[in-house]
This record gives C-alpha cells, structure tokens and sequence, in this order.
C-alpha cells in the first residue's frame, strides 16, 4: 500500500469517527493488509462497523485513487470476510485506566480472551 493510499485510508476513518460512534484507536498498515482496532458503543454490531468501514473505506480510496483498483484481486479493495473480538468492559472514568495507559489495557484485555 503506498503512503498516499494509507494517508487517504486514515483520513477517511477520521472522517468515519466524526460522523458515526465508531473510533480508531489504532491502524496498523502492512504491505498488502490493515489492521484496526475499534471502539464503539454496544449499539452497533461487529457486522455492521465492518460493513460501514469497508464500503466507506473502499468508496473513497478508489474515487481518489483510481489506479488502486488494477492491483486487486478482482478489483475488490476487501476482501469478503473480517476478523472480530468484541469484550465489553466497564470502567470506572476516574481511574487511572484513562489516558496513555487505556489502549495497553484494551490490548490485553483482547489478547487474554
């Protein structure tokens, strides 16, 4: 993926988190993957934050993009399935999981599932 494909893909899911309760809190690029970690309200399925990722993600990288589309498989940006663990927590905001330390916390708390 180049740089220019993987800025556009992080504008876009900044846009994503502005306008639906769905926030990335990390992005992690590989040279022909992405990973996301997501939090989200307990409202929206794993399904269909997948859903609004992909085709949100997918619409905008080829609009801008459009040379992006003859180096895929069958020209699709996604591939059909997805990855997901959900875990519901509940935290006390006063504590000292807020801030720098909350995303180590969330990682370990999917790692030990």
């Amino acid at each position: 993926m180049s740089e220019e494909v993987s800025e556009t893909l992080q504008e876009v899911c900044l846009e994503i988190s502005q306008r639906y309760e769905i926030h990335f809190l990390e992005i992690g690029f590989d040279e022909d993957h992405v990973h996301f970690l997501i939090q989200s309200v307990p409202m929206l399925s794993p399904k269909k934050i997948v859903n609004t990722v992909k085709s949100l993600t997918a619409r905008e990288i080829f609009r801008l993009h459009p040379e992006v589309k003859r180096f895929l498989w069958g020209g699709k940006f996604w591939t059909s399935g997805y990855g997901s663990r959900s875990k519901v927590v509940g935290i006390d905001l006063n504590s000292e999981l807020c801030g720098s330390n909350f995303i180590d916390v969330i990682r370990s708390l999917i790692s030990d599932s």
